[in-house]
């Protein structure tokens, strides 16, 4: 099977809900990343044959948002684009979604990312196409219902990190500590410049001047354990999960160019990682938190290795519970794990997600001169998706 790289991965600013990204919609955040991808590889747009985007909320953008981001991104009316919704692991499955393009012969470089804007996710109401003859309408909350909440208890996503929480001896002190923590490393990747090289500005048109978003808006640098203790539980009234020590509604977008290495060489082009790996599981909705423990466990024994021979992981953070959770069952030192922070503090943009924690891994790894690492992420409804990459050394020699 041919080999499959990335030429390049960016990724927006995070925004909190209804903060500095809220006016822009997905499809321009999605073009914003894809843009910037583009530039960074060295391609031409024309070059694309196809784009493929996670993005979880739809309702209200349009017809194929990959669609309308390639062509906004300058690809050609030949090529063609897909949407994938795979909830949390929407862009990391997209990802994979490429590989497999490529590797089949279906494409030779797909433009590949995620994006969500859950601040214009709308409201939604299933009576009124036809009218309403009688009694109150209920407006539902397309942010919780085809995103956050579960699809077969239609319970918020936060009992399942109480589930979680309960069913492997997570307190709340442990939760609280461990977003504190995220809180601190990605406060000091800002301020020491670690996510410049993957971040692009966007550009924000207001009434009255224009905002140059540079960072990540949801990280609470001078946060305290003592401030998180005072916060109530957010999901059932004894449980351990508050709004501290759980990832956020965000918006944000992230995107890569990928194509086969003899396709890079043939273009002259420095790859900077190679897809090595991928694995997906199952199990009960109830304990989706804990998913990302038996897909990267499948994905070590598939690729005959153990957690020795990973330099880094990044694991997205929905809930400090579910981290921990998978960080003990796992036994990996904590050391390895999100170096510049999580979703807890830079947030979760939930199509976006999966793109944006492989883009950071890549990162991350270059920075601290290592090369191998593995993104994975807990998935809504009990799924669990992980996939392995390797640095290409002449990248990671490269100065920013």
């Amino acid at each position: 099977m041919q080999e499959v790289v990335i030429i390049s991965a960016k990724r927006t600013p995070i925004g909190k809900l209804g903060g500095q990204l809220a006016s822009l919609s997905a499809v321009e955040l999605g073009t914003v990343a894809a843009k910037a991808a583009i530039e960074a590889a060295g391609i031409d747009p024309t070059q694309i044959d196809q784009a493929i985007f996670g993005n979880v909320l739809q309702a209200g953008s349009g017809q194929n948002v990959a669609r309308q981001i390639a062509l906004k991104s300058g690809m050609t009316q030949s090529s063609t684009a897909m949407t994938v919704n795979e909830v949390c692991g929407s862009g990391l499955k997209a990802i994979r979604l490429a590989q497999s393009a490529i590797v089949m012969g279906d494409a030779d470089i797909v433009l590949v990312g995620g994006t969500e804007s859950m601040s214009q996710a709308p409201y939604l109401n299933k009576q009124m196409r036809f009218g309403s003859k009688f009694g109150d309408q209920t407006m539902i909350d397309s942010i919780s219902s085809e995103g956050l909440n579960d699809a077969f208890t239609h319970q918020p996503m936060g009992i399942t990190g109480e589930n979680v929480a309960a069913k492997y001896g997570i307190t709340r002190e442990m939760q609280d500590a461990f977003a504190l923590a995220s809180h601190q490393k990605a406060a000091q990747a800002t301020q020491a410049g670690w996510f410049n090289e993957e971040i692009v500005p966007v550009t924000v048109q207001q009434r009255k001047a224009t905002l140059e978003v540079q960072q990540d808006e949801g990280i609470r640098p001078t946060t305290t354990i003592e401030a998180m203790a005072k916060l109530r539980p957010a999901f059932q009234q004894d449980g351990t999960v508050t709004p501290a020590n759980a990832s956020g509604i965000n918006d944000g977008a992230s995107a890569m160019i990928v194509m086969s290495k003899e396709k890079a060489a043939a273009l002259g082009l420095v790859y900077q990682a190679t897809l090595v790996g991928y694995q997906e599981v199952g199990a009960d909705p109830d304990y989706m938190g804990y998913t990302p423990v038996d897909a990267i466990q499948k994905l070590l024994a598939q690729q005959n290795q153990t957690l020795a021979d990973i330099d880094l992981l990044e694991i997205n953070e929905a809930f400090a519970a579910s981290s921990v959770a998978v960080q003990n069952g796992l036994q990996v030192d904590p050391a390895k794990v999100n170096v510049a922070g999580g979703a807890i503090a830079l947030g979760h943009p939930i199509g976006a997600s999966g793109t944006r924690i492989m883009t950071t891994l890549m990162h991350q790894l270059k920075r601290t001169h290592q090369t191998t690492g593995i993104a994975s992420l807990c998935i809504g409804g009990g799924l669990g998706i992980a996939f392995e990459i390797q640095l290409n050394e002449a990248w990671c020699n490269e100065k920013a």
